[in-house]
């Protein structure tokens, strides 16, 4: 089975070129997208705890609620707290940098310029964050 991956992205452009670097990385994931933060919030809010996704894709600067306000959000909520979230963003902003990892980033990734370096990136996602990490295990409340 697939794993699945959020994607909080509004520019339609990332979304395609990063579903394009999945595939042509050979990364058997499927991606889930919200186009901002509310949408994020309301798929994180709805998913029940069996199939949350392995990690979230999240990107700062978002309509309506932004990532970093995303990822503060999941850090108060029991059953995301420990979700791995990777900053996926074009800022390089050493107080955006900061701030995620603040309100806890798991990583921080800067988008990559072109199609070629966002395959290899797909790749390491996938071997470090879908193979190779081990990821939190549930526990009842």
């Amino acid at each position: 089975m697939d794993t699945k991956i959020l994607h909080v992205e509004d520019n339609p452009d990332d979304v395609l070129l990063t579903a394009m670097a999945f595939r042509k990385a050979g990364v058997p994931t499927r991606l889930e997208v919200a186009t901002d933060g509310d949408k994020a919030i309301a798929i994180l809010t709805n998913c029940p705890a069996a199939s949350l996704p392995a990690c979230v894709l999240l990107d700062i600067k978002l309509p309506s609620v932004s990532g970093l306000e995303v990822l503060a959000w999941m850090r108060k909520q029991p059953h995301l707290e420990r979700l791995p979230v990777i900053m996926l963003t074009s800022s390089l902003l050493p107080s955006d940098i900061n701030q995620a990892y603040d309100v806890g980033a798991n990583s921080y990734l800067a988008k990559p310029a072109n199609l070629e370096s966002l395959i290899e990136l797909a790749k390491i996602i996938d071997l470090y964050w879908l193979r190779t990490n081990i990821a939190p295990v549930a526990t009842a409340p």
